[in-house]
């Protein structure tokens, strides 16, 4: 049968229009973010690990889930110059070593300011990957496939987030220390396939001008300046909030509501196996739709996925029909986000704009565990859930009102969202 299939003319050029005319370092690229995920338990496991394997409190596991995001808002800014000045390469290489050696510190160190500690350097190194990551992406991929590379790419994220989250449950039955060591391990595997198989793609500077004067063409400060954009930073930090509650609150909650280690882990799972199922087929259904539309979709869906949990109970069947309501939501807006970035950002600014965009979601992961934690320890779980859907909701509107309105950049209504293609959103750098 899987002969007759890839025999099939229509199946080959599916596959061929899907996977083909990407540059060969994007699929080493690829590659080293699906070893990566396999082995990525510690972020997923992390509030399960400290409640019910440590046993501390929700809104300890939230204070140190908040202390992981602030060492992610502050790789955010940082790594973004760093990619711009010293090159993608470097940056996410010394990125990774950092987070395999304090990934494993914090799997065997003890008590509570020596764990919030460590997690705070976790999160500091882990996020240092996001901006050169999508820097390198931007850097090799054509604008008119970009789109389809961040899908590729997310893909993978979650073929390694599906398997890895199914496995470490069972892996969490014998001991976490072994979760936090396997961890460590792939991420070092990633930073030597990134050092041997991935050149160096930043920009090289125009004539008569040094690299670091190009690299500092676009500041931080013509970053923030730019409002249309850092409307779409704010909007995505508003949705980014509630996609945190699935790695922290969620776990939570399922651990008081008498779910398992093992049933959490194929729950959770669900997420990257649906993903890992629909996004190259959704991405290729919705090209050439419209991204206002799409973007307001996804906010619903995640929004009052999330909001299902409250029906949940002590139910992993129902649990596991809100994670599959919110992971479409999530497959329709991350690639989404990831192009119209790549797209929004000057050349030689690529990674400080994926920086300030990455900041979002880095406190997203300072502020939602800490408030979704409060929430369910002091409001419970319906509360948090209803807020969830709230703020789904209040981040549909603000797309939709963004799409209407003409930037301060001139830009004719819904140009911020509904950018044109190609050649034509090609921005040369600005100065500050």
């Amino acid at each position: 049968m899987l002969v007759a299939l890839a025999a099939n003319p229509r199946i080959r050029r599916l596959v061929r229009e899907t996977v083909g005319g990407l540059p060969r370092q994007f699929w080493w690229l690829w590659v080293s973010t699906l070893v990566n995920r396999l082995g990525s338990f510690v972020v997923t496991f992390l509030a399960l690990y400290l409640t019910a394997e440590r046993g501390y409190s929700a809104s300890y596991a939230g204070l140190v889930a908040s202390l992981f995001g602030a060492g992610s808002a502050v790789a955010a800014v940082g790594a973004g110059v760093l990619t711009d000045r010293i090159g993608r390469r470097p940056t996410l290489v010394a990125a990774q070593l950092g987070t395999a050696a304090s990934t494993a510190v914090l799997g065997f160190v003890d008590g509570q300011a020596a764990i919030a500690a460590v997690a705070f350097v976790v999160g500091l190194c882990n996020n240092a990957t996001r901006p050169p990551t999508s820097a390198i992406i931007a850097d090799l991929v054509p604008a008119e496939d970009r789109v389809r590379a961040y899908s590729l790419n997310y893909w993978a994220i979650n073929i390694g987030f599906g398997l890895s989250a199914a496995v470490a449950g069972l892996i969490a039955t014998r001991g976490y220390l072994t979760l936090f060591l396997l961890d460590a391990l792939t991420t070092l595997v990633c930073a030597v396939v990134i050092f041997i198989r991935i050149p160096e793609t930043r920009p090289q500077a125009a004539p008569g001008r040094d690299a670091d004067e190009a690299g500092a063409s676009t500041s931080l400060l013509t970053v923030l300046r730019d409002a249309p954009f850092m409307a779409l930073v704010g909007l995505t930090l508003l949705i980014a909030l509630v996609f945190q509650q699935g790695s922290t609150t969620l776990a939570v909650d399922m651990g008081a509501s008498g779910i398992t280690s093992t049933e959490y882990g194929l729950v959770i799972g669900l997420n990257g196996l649906l993903i890992v199922v629909l996004q190259i087929p959704l991405t290729r259904w919705l090209e050439g739709r419209s991204r206002t539309a799409m973007l307001i979709t996804s906010c619903l869906l995640t929004g009052w996925g999330f909001g299902l949990a409250a029906l949940a109970g002590s139910s992993a069947w129902l649990f596991a029909l809100s994670v599959a309501v919110w992971t479409v939501g999530e497959i329709l807006h991350t690639p989404v986000m990831m192009g119209l970035v790549s797209e929004l950002a000057p050349t030689h600014g690529r990674g400080r704009y994926q920086g300030v965009y990455s900041l979002s979601w880095s406190l997203a992961s300072l502020l939602g565990p800490a408030g979704g934690g409060l929430l369910l320890q002091y409001a419970g779980p319906a509360v948090l859930w209803s807020v969830c859907g709230a703020i789904g909701t209040a981040a549909a509107l603000g797309y939709a009102v963004l799409a209407r309105r003409t930037g301060a950049t001139g830009r004719r209504p819904g140009a911020v969202i509904e950018v044109a293609p190609a050649e034509e959103t090609e921005k040369a750098p600005a100065g500050a």
